[in-house]
């Protein structure tokens, strides 16, 4: 059977009653700047105050540290410019769904949005809310996760639980109520954000007790006394943690659907936001270095909260959560906004839950599909096994974009008719070098962590009775509009 095309989104929200006939649509309400702002929201959530240790580890030297961040986002380019060719392409809501449809057909590009569904993009909403409001607890204690509510059968619930649940309800229901409120929500939480970091940088620069000589090599060289072999490995460790902090600009590509002139802004989106996370990467870390030398940022769980105590105050330290409170809070409000658009092009496709292909008629969102992201996110929470399962998952969601960028070269050849508006820079040798690189990521890690691998493969497989049973029913109901509310 077919798969059933994605309804196109309109531009400008309809003002009149529509006929009755007629199918809601989305609304393309998104300009390059909320583009830009949704992916970089969603790429910088907690990561970039905590992996600086697992980077320092195995990388202490200066140049090295600073230098595995920029690989990371111009290895991230080479993947964007690959989707930012599909983006042009098919520029719907589902984003590398409907890119994996296209060129795998609907079986892969079911359990990659089953993968997204049951544990990445639930699991990650789930970490975010729980995250923020762990840290809103460090300076608010009536909130702290050291109050424990409920504890049975290895499972502790704390009121740092319960505020994430509050979040998560508080984030389903503004992206319901329109696209406008959900972006608006994210747009200020991005901004305040970007405000504190700045303001973390620029005066841990101009007034912090920080010292120049952390950037100086004291004696380990480049090659840190390594082998190329081992220099190359001692790297790929570190990339391991860089990997993880990058990942997040394919959401856009979920929100396609309603980006306003998708085929140039879905591209310039991708690779403008990318570009923006690497420099605050880069500068983040130039803060570290220069607050703590490299072997003590390698001792320290939570980097920032160190540099922040090494450069003001041990009480600068506190507040500080407030920022990466904010941080996890935001990429939370994208997570939930733009996995929701995957889930409605699964079931308007006839392979996921029937209700969550439905559009609301008055807030043309998909409402179901986002209550539904909310309940499963929720679960999760409760169950207290979402940092688990996520880790299970962390090879899929690369091999997926491996398999993806594969998928672009795939395209050229089966359907070279498609008008193609960006076409894919530094082709075919950059989406070449990711593929390269992705396969041997995916690679050392079944082979170096086989149970993480097993297990998201695990993961990934149950979803197949899933697809066969909304595939035969999909077939059964025969040809059939969308249900309406």
């Amino acid at each position: 059977m077919e798969p059933i095309p994605v309804p196109p989104a309109a531009e400008i929200p309809m003002s009149g009653p529509q006929p009755s006939d007629a199918k809601p649509t989305l609304v393309r309400g998104l300009g390059l700047l909320d583009s830009v702002l949704l992916l970089v929201s969603g790429i910088i959530g907690s990561s970039i105050f905590l992996t600086a240790k697992d980077i320092a580890g195995p990388l202490p030297q200066p140049v090295l540290f600073l230098l595995v961040w920029v690989l990371g986002a111009l290895i991230s380019l080479c993947a964007c410019f690959a989707f930012a060719e599909l983006g042009s392409m098919f520029p719907d809501s589902g984003g590398q769904y409907i890119y994996l449809r296209e060129a795998y057909g609907d079986l892969i590009a079911f359990l990659y949005g089953w993968m997204l569904f049951s544990v990445a993009n639930g699991g990650t909403i789930a970490a975010l809310s729980v995250a923020s409001a762990a840290y809103v607890g460090q300076v608010f204690p009536v909130v702290s996760q050291d109050h424990v509510v409920v504890a049975f059968a290895g499972i502790v619930l704390t009121r740092a639980h319960l505020l994430g649940l509050v979040l998560i309800a508080a984030l389903t229901y503004v992206n319901v109520v329109g696209l406008r409120w959900g972006t608006l929500l994210q747009n200020v939480s991005t901004w305040t954000k970007f405000t504190a970091m700045a303001a973390f940088v620029v005066l841990g620069f101009a007034i912090g007790k920080g010292n120049w000589s952390n950037f100086h090599p004291h004696g380990v060289g480049l090659t840190m006394g390594l082998g190329p072999a081992q220099l190359i490995s001692a790297l790929g460790v570190g990339l391991i943690a860089v990997f993880w902090a990058y990942d997040g600009w394919v959401y856009i590509t979920w929100v396609a659907g309603e980006v306003k002139e998708p085929r140039r802004n879905v591209p310039l989106a991708m690779v403008l936001g990318v570009l923006a996370v690497g420099v605050i990467y880069v500068a983040m870390n130039l803060t570290y270095m220069y607050a703590l030398p490299l072997k003590e940022i390698a001792a320290h769980e939570t980097i920032a909260h160190a540099a922040a105590a090494a450069l003001f105050s041990p009480g600068a330290a506190v507040w500080l959560s407030l920022m990466i409170a904010v941080s996890c809070f935001s990429a939370a409000a994208t997570c939930t906004l733009s996995g929701a658009r995957v889930y409605l092009a699964m079931a308007q496709d006839g392979v996921f839950f029937k209700r969550m292909a439905v559009i609301h008629p008055k807030w043309r969102t998909p409402a179901f599909s986002l209550i539904g992201q909310g309940v499963w996110a929720a679960a999760l929470t409760l169950s207290g096994r979402y940092d688990q399962l996520y880790t299970y998952v962390i090879y899929g969601m690369v091999l997926s974009y491996t398999l993806t960028v594969i998928g672009m070269f795939l395209l050229r050849w089966k359907r070279p008719e498609i008008p193609r508006p960006y076409r894919c820079t530094g082709y075919p040798w950059l989406p070449a070098i990711y593929v390269l690189i992705g396969t041997a990521w995916t690679l050392n890690t079944i082979i170096t962590r086989p149970t993480e691998a097993f297990w998201g493969t695990a993961i990934v497989l149950i979803g197949v009775p899933f697809y066969l049973y909304w595939k035969r029913s999909n077939r059964n109901r025969g040809p059939s509009s969308v249900p309406n509310l």
